[in-house]
């Protein structure tokens, strides 16, 4: 039973320190500084939902969906880099991103949420971007039985639960900053989503590279070991 409550306490903080409901939070709020209640746990709840069933799925059948599609995880993260540095140039823009987005806001029914950024960034990539899916794939891949393998299912839900309260109360967080401190934040934490986009590329492209140069060196080797004459 300690080894059980040991390894969850691993993998809960494996995967918190990935995703950082914190830093989620803030996001939510240099992203929507203005949004109602209602609006706010409506995008918390669908960012948690498909955050929480992408993790599930990648820990589950990652392996095999990486195989099927001919995709590799450097090629993931390459994506998502991508697509967080384009949100944090519009955050660090705030203003110009806030001016564009209500001329393009449509009033519809209160449970649609225009400009919908609980899918795209909030839950894909920030809240189960590349290093959090290889993270319950390396946990899920270790786990000696089937109850480890539970316990790391069970710590991707504590998260994702630690991620919804966030948000949903991420208002009281910044709300003694003021509309000057939202903006300050808004341009600090789109600052530094760049610097993590460009790692993500980065790790992304490293990974790519390394494993070039291994397939070329075992090429090499089989070539060398082959004892027949051109």
């Amino acid at each position: 039973m300690l080894v059980l409550l040991e390894y969850l306490v691993i993998a809960f903080l494996a995967v918190f320190v990935i995703v950082n409901p914190l830093t989620t939070a803030f996001m939510f709020v240099a992203m929507r500084p203005k949004a109602s209640d209602e609006e706010r746990r409506a995008i918390a709840l669908r960012s948690t939902k498909v955050a929480t069933a992408l993790l599930v799925a990648f820990a589950l059948l990652g392996g095999t969906i990486f195989q099927l599609f001919g995709i590799t995880l450097a090629a993931f993260r390459i994506a998502g880099g991508i697509i967080l540095f384009g949100i944090a140039i519009g955050m660090i823009r705030h203003t110009a991103g806030d001016e564009r987005e209500k001329a393009e806001e449509v009033k519809t029914d209160r449970a649609t949420i225009t400009n919908d950024i609980s899918v795209i960034p909030l839950a894909i990539p920030f809240m189960s971007g590349p290093g959090a899916i290889a993270t319950v794939m390396i946990l899920t891949s270790e786990a000696p039985t089937v109850y480890h393998t539970a316990l790391v299912f069970l710590a991707v839900f504590a998260c994702m639960v630690t991620c919804y309260y966030a948000m949903v109360h991420s208002q009281y967080i910044v709300k003694y900053l003021g509309d000057t401190g939202k903006d300050i934040m808004s341009k600090i934490f789109g600052l530094i989503l760049a610097v993590l986009a460009v790692q993500f590329v980065i790790n992304g492209m490293s990974d790519a590279v390394t494993g070039f140069m291994l397939d070329r060196d075992l090429l090499d080797a089989q070539e060398v070991s082959d004892p027949r004459e051109p």
